[in-house]
């Protein structure tokens, strides 16, 4: 062999480590399942959340080293780094924010879709991944109304999938710099943040944003909608667009949709709408009376990883005009000429500001194929149901004020003391119940007071969840006003 060659063949003996055969491959899959059903098997004893004890040098001074290390010093690292500290979504107790979910089901999805490494950005690529998707996201738009013509995308989560809504209504108004002052945008200060988000990074920062009022139960006055839109009109504006949500983050609260979509459709705005949190509770009888008027939305949003109870990283977009979106998000590359002519079904890295993405399809196919959409339909009814279980027990509990009645699955409250700051209370009554460990609170601001969050949306809470609790803040708070009172008095 000649020099050159002598080097390949040497170079070849290290890099082919990288492709471990059946052997290997069992001896570093067999540990890897072993530590995930251990940490399945033991999340009812595992805390909700956990303070960093240490100063993660495990993981941030930790060298790079040219010899590897054995699978099970590492496992050791990823649960003492990773899976102990910080907070645990996996859990039951999961009762803080609008949870992932982590369905078993769809990391055999992702093991299938990474050993395979299907590119599912281009139909020429892999027409059956993205075939998959497309016929997943028609299901969706099923599913809210949409027409069969919509199109969409599976993205990383809600702030994507809302930029790519923001985008396209942006592109399909002819919104151009010219016009961006006198363009004004209308939504509510409930609106997620992420709106605003894309709003910036879409170039739209300087639209006038209008605030709508909202009524008692913190959904968006329509009437204040149109009036606003009409003084816009009057003054020589170009309202453009209206973004409603289907599930507020903050109360769960739900604009009122078919209002809202007629008012869009009489002055011409794209009616974008954010259900990110609660669309998918439609596939539920009662979830779906709530949701009434999706359909009358120009692009929606709906996550994946909140409602299907996937793992995070599961958003999806999709949009009712077809060319919008694409005429943001198509462009062609010299290097990409031979997959022009294979154009059979919509490409997604032509509806999306991704080009390289992952086979997100099969962690959502596989569980809705494997578990059949009963399970799905009867646990979102179930939250439902429990939401509207812990208003009505926290609210015949003494000294619990309790928020506006659940529309989905979110409920509000904080305990009002008897003497002292009831902010001060309620913060310490949070984060009594953090420490506890069993179940995890989040709180908010609402109308500058400070407010408890309990968000039920983890398929694995149950009713022994919410019973356990309501009993743990009943306890919590009882003992934190005696102790207070005794340093009153004292």
């Amino acid at each position: 062999m000649n020099p050159l060659e002598t080097r390949i063949r040497s170079l070849e003996a290290v890099a082919r480590r990288l492709d471990p055969q059946p052997a290997e491959r069992a001896a570093l899959v067999d540990p890897v399942v072993a530590y995930a059903n251990r940490f399945l098997d033991g999340l009812v004893t595992r805390p909700m959340f956990v303070g960093p004890s240490t100063d993660g040098a495990a993981l941030r001074d930790a060298p790079f080293d040219e010899a590897p290390v054995l699978i099970d010093d590492l496992l050791r690292t990823i649960d003492a780094e990773v899976d102990t500290p910080g907070l645990n979504p996996a859990s039951a107790g999961h009762l803080g924010y609008i949870p992932g979910g982590g369905l078993f089901h769809s990391a055999l999805g992702d093991f299938l879709a990474d050993v395979t490494n299907r590119y599912a950005g281009v139909f020429f690529a892999s027409p059956g991944a993205v075939r998959m998707e497309n016929r997943l996201l028609r299901w969706m738009g099923d599913l809210v109304g949409y027409p069969p013509a919509a199109v969409g995308n599976l993205t990383s989560g809600g702030s994507l999938g809302n930029l790519i809504g923001i985008v396209s209504a942006r592109d399909a108004k002819g919104i151009s710099s010219k016009a961006i002052d006198r363009s004004p945008i209308y939504l509510t200060h409930h609106a997620h943040h992420s709106l605003d988000k894309a709003i910036r990074i879409a170039g739209l920062g300087e639209c006038p944003v209008r605030h709508v009022p909202m009524d008692t139960g913190y959904r968006m006055d329509a009437a204040a909608l149109d009036r606003l839109v009409a003084t816009d009109i009057a003054a020589g504006l170009r309202p453009w667009l209206v973004i409603a949500s289907a599930g507020s983050t903050d109360i769960g609260a739900i604009d009122p949709m078919p209002a809202i979509g007629d008012i869009a459709a009489r002055h011409g705005l794209w009616f974008h709408l954010d259900a990110a949190y609660g669309g998918f509770f439609a596939l539920c009888d009662e979830g779906r009376r709530l949701l009434r008027g999706m359909d009358r939305s120009d692009s929606i949003v709906m996550d994946p990883h909140k409602g299907l109870f996937l793992p995070y990283g599961t958003g999806a977009v999709l949009v009712k005009d077809r060319n919008a979106v694409l005429h943001a998000h198509r462009y062609h590359a010299h290097y990409m000429q031979d997959a022009r002519d294979a154009r059979e079904e919509d490409s997604p890295a032509d509806l999306s500001p991704e080009l390289s993405k992952p086979f997100r399809g099969l962690r959502v196919w596989l569980p809705l194929k494997l578990c059949g959409l009963a399970p799905f339909r009867a646990a979102l009814e179930e939250k439902l149901l429990l939401a509207r279980y812990f208003q009505d027990a926290m609210g015949r509990i003494p000294g619990f004020e309790v928020g506006p009645d659940p529309e989905l699955s979110v409920c509000t409250f904080r305990y009002v003391p008897q003497h002292g700051d009831a902010d001060a209370f309620n913060e310490r009554l949070v984060r009594r119940i953090r420490d506890d460990g069993r179940v995890f609170l989040s709180s908010t601001q609402v109308d500058g007071r400070f407010i408890i969050r309990l968000a039920v949306l983890a398929f694995r809470t149950h009713l022994e969840t919410i019973d356990l609790t309501i009993d743990l803040l009943r306890r919590t708070a009882l003992e934190l006003e005696s102790g207070q009172q005794g340093e009153i008095r004292a």
